[in-house]
């Protein structure tokens, strides 16, 4: 399939086009405009509205991954709605400019997140759950609504919530094995939180099976069946790196840095989600426990980092 790709830098998307290519697939790359010349590109503006529609025209699927970071700065109101309107408005054009082709792509998957539960404490989640009622959660919900235009013109959506995506070369884990390698490692707040976690091969794995697999549509949750406290977690890796992992982190420095609400909403709260639209429908993952996905990802050699 020709397969255009949304977010094709960021932590998922650099390691979905390749895996893309290994699956026989040819990925495109949509980029902003201002980007620099590459092959397989085409163009867009979210902000602006502007797409070329006619150049969208022939793709077999889409792969939309792309939304501003939601854990790198303190949410002042204004980082809020850039947050909100980087999924909204990208989502929306995106699938009202593919709703109006002659030939529309067969799919359109489209990123969401675990957010879309809120902090449910111990409550197993799955797709059948509602949603809950905090920013992000909210966040989600208007994220994911922003794809109906393409619903509505028959194409197959489904909507990705994934989980902690677990990558040694970005996003929370890198972030996370300078202090455990140090020693200095451990649980956030009491450690009851959830967190549903996903290694980045699986996450690739069950857009590849999304793609391939007309029998998904809607929601579908993209984490392992295996979801772990953050003690649980905490105490692994320090295993895995054969380090201690018993001082709690401290929050404060944290809060300080980030904002109270960022450190509850992605810290101390969490979601005990599983995939259960994923398993039924046949997907098998590389690694569905915590401590092997760790050892596979800290066992490979360093690559580059993803830009975004």
């Amino acid at each position: 399939m020709d397969v255009l790709v949304t977010g094709s830098t960021g932590l998922i998307g650099s390691a979905l086009v390749p895996a893309l290519v290994a699956s026989g697939h040819r990925p495109v790359r949509l980029v902003r405009d201002g980007a620099g010349p590459a092959p397989d590109t085409l163009r867009w503006d979210p902000d602006a509205g502007s797409i070329d529609a006619a150049r969208l025209a022939g793709l077999d699927a889409v792969v939309h991954l792309a939304g501003e970071a939601i854990g790198s700065r303190r949410w002042s109101e204004s980082q809020k709605r850039r947050i909100l309107e980087s999924r909204t408005k990208g989502t929306g054009l995106l699938a009202r400019t593919l709703a109006g082709l002659a030939t529309p792509p067969s799919v359109l998957i489209s990123a969401s997140a675990v957010g879309y539960y809120g902090d449910r404490g111990d409550e197993v989640l799955t797709e059948e759950s509602p949603p809950g009622d905090d920013f992000l959660a909210r966040v989600c919900a208007q994220w994911e609504a922003a794809t109906a235009p393409a619903s509505a013109a028959g194409i197959r959506v489904v909507v990705l919530r994934t989980g902690i995506v677990l990558s040694s070369v970005g996003g929370v884990l890198e972030r996370m094995l300078r202090p455990f390698r140090l020693g200095v490692g451990g649980r956030i707040g009491s450690g009851r939180q959830y967190m549903s976690w996903i290694g980045v091969d699986d996450e690739v794995g069950a857009i590849v099976h999304a793609l391939e697999h007309a029998t998904l549509a809607g929601p579908v949750d993209a984490t392992a069946p295996t979801p772990v406290t953050n003690a649980e977690f905490t105490a692994t890796l320090g295993r895995v790196l054969r380090r201690p992992a018993v001082l709690p982190t401290p929050l404060l420095p944290l809060k300080l840095r980030y904002g109270g609400e960022l450190v509850q909403h992605l810290l101390v709260g969490g979601q005990r989600v599983l995939p259960a639209r994923l398993e039924a429908d046949g997907y098998r993952f590389a690694h569905s426990t915590l401590e092997p996905a760790l050892r596979a990802l800290l066992a490979r050699p360093a690559r580059s980092r993803p830009s975004g």
